[in-house]
C-alpha cells in the first residue's frame, strides 16, 4: 500500500485532507507525519505556511526520536537542522547522527549561540570534523575558552577572537596600524600628551567655533542621570517652572538639587559642566569609562568624537554606543571609519539594529550580517520599514544559497 507522504506528492489527496496533513492530524505514524509537514514547508505553497506553524509546534520528545534515527528522511534531517529551525534541545542528537552530514553541521556552527557552540564541542564528532571547526573558528559569538579549544584542536593555531573574523570585509580606515595598536592601552595607563595635543591641533577650527558651548546631552539632563537621580520634589519644582533661589522653600529646592542621590555621578558631572570645550575633549581622551559614557553623549560634535579617539576604549563601550539612540549621528558615522571596530561583529550588528542609525549606512552595513541577525531585524519594527525589507529579502538570500551547498 503507497505511504501517505507519497500520494501527496503525486497530489492525490483533496483538499480538506491536505489541511488535515498540514496540521500534522493524519493517521499515519509520526516519522511519516514529519516527513509529510516537512514536505509542505518545503514544496507546497498553499499549506507550507500552515505546516511551518505546526512544525514549530511538534512534540519534542517525537522531534527527538527523528533527530536521533539515521533512518529518519535526508529532508527531514536537513530541516531539523537548519539554523532557522534548529532546537536547542535536539541539536546533541542530529549531532551525533550519521546521517547529518558535516557540511549541514558547518553551517550551522557559523552561526550557533554560546551555549550551542559548548554543546557541539562536547560530541567526539565535532571535535574530529576540520569542516565544521573552522566554522566554529569564524563564529562572532565565540567566547575567549572556547576559541582556544577550537585552535587546539586545529592544531595549535592561535585562537580566534571572539567577534573578529565574521567582520573580516568590513569598512576599513586609512589610518596606520600602529595607531590602533594605542587602543589597547589598559584603564589605569597613562595617555601621552601627544595624543591629546594631536587630537586638539586636527580640530582647531571646529574647538574654536563651538569654543563657549556648555556641556549638553543629547536626550536631555534628566535621561542621562535617571529618573531617581533628583528628589522628586525638586523634579516637580522645575517642572512647573519655578525659581530655585529667593524664597526659603526655593532655596531648599535647589540644595535638593545640588545634593543627589548618587554622590560620585554628583561629582563626575559636575566636573563635566565645569569644563569649557577643551577640557571636556581632554576628559574624554583621558579620562575614565564613566566619563566616556557621559561625553559620548555631548551634544558639541568634536567632544563627542574625541571619545571614539580614546587609547583607553574599550569594544565592549563601543558595542553600546553603536547601539545607542541618544547620540549624535556623527558618533554613528565614526564608528564605521575605524577598522578596529568594524572587526567587532557585535558593533556592525548593533549599528545595522539602532533606529538612530542613517539609513544609507545601515544599508551598506547589512551585507556583514549572520543570517539569523537579518531574521531577527526583519521584525524589529523600531528599525526604518526600508532596512526590515532589506534585511528578510538578504535572510531568504542566504538561506537559498546555504541550502543550494
Amino acid at each position: 500500500m503507497a505511504r501517505m507522504i507519497d500520494q501527496i506528492r503525486a497530489s492525490k489527496l483533496p483538499s480538506n485532507m491536505m489541511q488535515f496533513a498540514a496540521r500534522g492530524a493524519l493517521s499515519v505514524p509520526p516519522e511519516e507525519n514529519l516527513e509529510i509537514l516537512v514536505y509542505l514547508v518545503k514544496h507546497n505553497k498553499v499549506f507550507g505556511d500552515l505546516a511551518r506553524m505546526t512544525l514549530a509546534g511538534w512534540d519534542e520528545k517525537a522531534s527527538l526520536v527523528a533527530a536521533s534515527d539515521p533512518k529518519t528522511a535526508r529532508e527531514v534531517l536537513d530541516y531539523l537542522v537548519s539554523p532557522a529551525n534548529l532546537r536547542p534541545k535536539l541539536l546533541p542528537a542530529l549531532v551525533e547522527n550519521p546521517s547529518v552530514p558535516a557540511s549541514e553541521l558547518a553551517k550551522v556552527a557559523i552561526c550557533a549561540s554560546p551555549e550551542n557552540i559548548s554543546a557541539m564541542l562536547q560530541s567526539a564528532r565535532v571535535r574530529a570534523a576540520v569542516e565544521v571547526l573552522k566554522s566554529l573558528r569564524s563564529n562572532p559569538y565565540l567566547k575567549a575558552n572556547d576559541a582556544a579549544t577550537v585552535a587546539e584542536l586545529l592544531g595549535g593555531g592561535a585562537a580566534v577572537k571572539p567577534a573578529e573574523t565574521a567582520a573580516s570585509e568590513a569598512i576599513t580606515e586609512e589610518v596606520p596600524i600602529a595607531a590602533e595598536a594605542t587602543a589597547a592601552t589598559e584603564e589605569d595607563g597613562e595617555v601621552p600628551e601627544e595624543t591629546v595635543s594631536a587630537y586638539l591641533s586636527e580640530h582647531a577650527k571646529e574647538i574654536t567655533a563651538d569654543e563657549g558651548k556648555p556641556f549638553q546631552p543629547i536626550g536631555g539632563i534628566m535621561e542621562l542621570l535617571g529618573a531617581d537621580y533628583f528628589p522628586v520634589s525638586a523634579v516637580q519644582q522645575i517642572a512647573r517652572g519655578e525659581e530655585t533661589t529667593g524664597t526659603a522653600p526655593a532655596a531648599a529646592a535647589k540644595r535638593c538639587v545640588a545634593v543627589p542621590v548618587a554622590a560620585k555621578r554628583e561629582n563626575t558631572m559636575q566636573k563635566i559642566n565645569g569644563l569649557d570645550v577643551k577640557g571636556r575633549i581632554q576628559l574624554a581622551l583621558k579620562g575614565n569609562k564613566e566619563e566616556r559614557s557621559i561625553l559620548i553623549r555631548d551634544g558639541t560634535k568634536v567632544v563627542a568624537l574625541a571619545v571614539l579617539e580614546a587609547p583607553k576604549l574599550s569594544d565592549g563601550e563601543v558595542e553600546k554606543y553603536a547601539l545607542q539612540k541618544n547620540v549624535l549621528e556623527a558618533v554613528l558615522r565614526q564608528i564605521p571609519l575605524k577598522r578596529r571596530f568594524m572587526k567587532n561583529y557585535v558593533v556592525v550588528r548593533n549599528l545595522v539594529s539602532n533606529p538612530r542609525t542613517p539609513l544609507d549606512l545601515g544599508l551598506g552595513l547589512m551585507k556583514h550580517l549572520l543570517a539569523v541577525d537579518l531574521k531577527n531585524i526583519s521584525t524589529n519594527k523600531e528599525i526604518s520599514e526600508t532596512v526590515r525589507k532589506l534585511a528578510m529579502k538578504m535572510y531568504k538570500q542566504k538561506l537559498d544559497a546555504a541550502n543550494k551547498k
